[in-house]
């Protein structure tokens, strides 16, 4: 059988990888898993009811776009939150989750033998996309001494000047960290100058500890940049614990939207009717919100107070995770298994390997997302294993 060359290189997923890792090795202790994403808080419970109401609707294909109440409703939440206005019909489609987009979007508007541009650390969707455009990723480190944003400003004029698409995450998974606004107009002025368009990532938008971040839309209504400039991605998985939804949108500019649902019409997988139902109502209300933040940001306080006088804690700014330093992660990652039983994700499976430094390889990611007590046992036994 043959493949295409193109993906032949692609290391193996995180998980299998980390599965490989700790396989025949006995947890020291409890159980606590601490590696992936996935929201644990409830999610409303209205939203069981309102796809039982609607669930005539999977008699039906669906529609491609999103059907208008929902992309209304979205525009609604877009202009409250980041002051932006938007056409609903020709700026915004729902997405079967972000990764979804993320993905198609690049094989929309990216064309072959350019660049495109991947904060490293990643979510690994970004430099397959890539690869399945016919374009050339290259890995941005997102260091301490930078604030863990990549300084996309500092590579080389010929890289820039060939760039088609550059990956924009903040909050940034996984170090937590928050392009400011001054981040964000530097970017944009050089997105301009190159002439490159930006894929805000931001579906950790809505968990931070004290101050809302800001947006790519909120920061292209506030500049006056040309809105074909930014792509953005938002989810409901992490604002709204319902990452078995499936749902999210993507938002630019008309021409950039034309083409992403042209692809769509032909090779995309719409949200099935009571679920973008369901997802309407979840845009539509802010309470569930402001107490999932709520949730996390104890999580946050807690784990200032386990890892308190510890001169090497970064605490996070926003997202659920903890950017942890250890001298390897992947030796970090089994000594914390096979001695207390809390699992952790190695910050090299990540990031890749650029001049000689693996950016993430003296990290380990730690998810926030079981309960507050859970997880503060686990950070407790993690620091007394780790860093004591």
């Amino acid at each position: 059988m043959i493949y295409p060359e193109r993906f032949a290189a692609l290391p193996d997923h995180p998980w299998p990888r980390l599965r490989s890792l700790l396989n025949g090795i006995a947890p020291g202790g409890p159980e606590t898993l601490m590696t992936i994403g996935e929201p644990k808080h409830a999610f409303p419970a209205w939203i069981t009811d309102i796809i039982q109401e609607n669930a005539a609707g999977f008699n039906s294909y669906p529609p491609n776009d999103g059907f208008p109440e929902l992309l209304e409703t979205i525009a609604k939440w877009i202009e409250t939150r980041f002051g932006a206005t938007l056409d609903p019909e020709t700026q915004i489609m729902a997405l079967n989750g972000t990764r979804e987009g993320l993905f198609n979007a690049c094989l929309a508007l990216c064309p072959p033998d350019t660049n495109v541009l991947v904060p490293n650390p990643f979510y690994s969707v970004y430099g397959v996309a890539a690869k399945a455009a016919g374009a050339t990723p290259h890995y941005i480190p997102a260091l301490a001494e930078n604030g863990f944003l990549p300084d996309f400003a500092g590579q080389p004029a010929d890289v820039l000047d060939n760039t088609a698409i550059v990956y924009m995450c903040s909050p940034t998974n996984p170090e937590g960290a928050v392009a400011s606004p001054d981040y964000w107009r530097d970017l944009l002025a050089l997105a301009e100058k190159h002439d490159f368009i930006i894929f805000a990532d931001e579906c950790y938008s809505e968990i931070y500890r004290d101050t809302a971040p800001v947006g790519g839309l909120q920061m292209v209504k506030e500049t006056g940049a040309n809105p074909e400039r930014v792509v953005v991605f938002h989810s409901l998985s992490k604002r709204s614990n319902l990452p078995g939804l499936r749902s999210g949108f993507v938002a630019s500019g008309p021409e950039n939207m034309r083409r992403i649902k042209q692809l769509r019409a032909y090779a995309g997988a719409p949200l099935p009717l009571p679920l973008q139902h369901a997802a309407k109502a979840a845009w539509a209300d802010e309470q569930h919100v402001i107490e999932n933040r709520a949730l996390y940001k104890a999580k946050f306080d807690a784990a200032d107070e386990v890892f308190a006088g510890l001169n090497s804690y970064h605490a996070p700014e926003a997202g659920f995770f903890l950017w942890l330093p250890v001298e390897d992660s992947e030796k970090a990652t089994v000594k914390l298994w096979q001695e207390t039983g809390v699992k952790v994700l190695p910050g090299a499976y990540l990031s890749r390997e650029v001049g000689g430094i693996t950016p993430g390889a003296g990290y380990i990611r730690v998810a926030l997302v079981a309960p507050i007590n859970e997880t503060r046992d686990g950070l407790t036994r993690l620091r007394s294993c780790l860093y004591d």
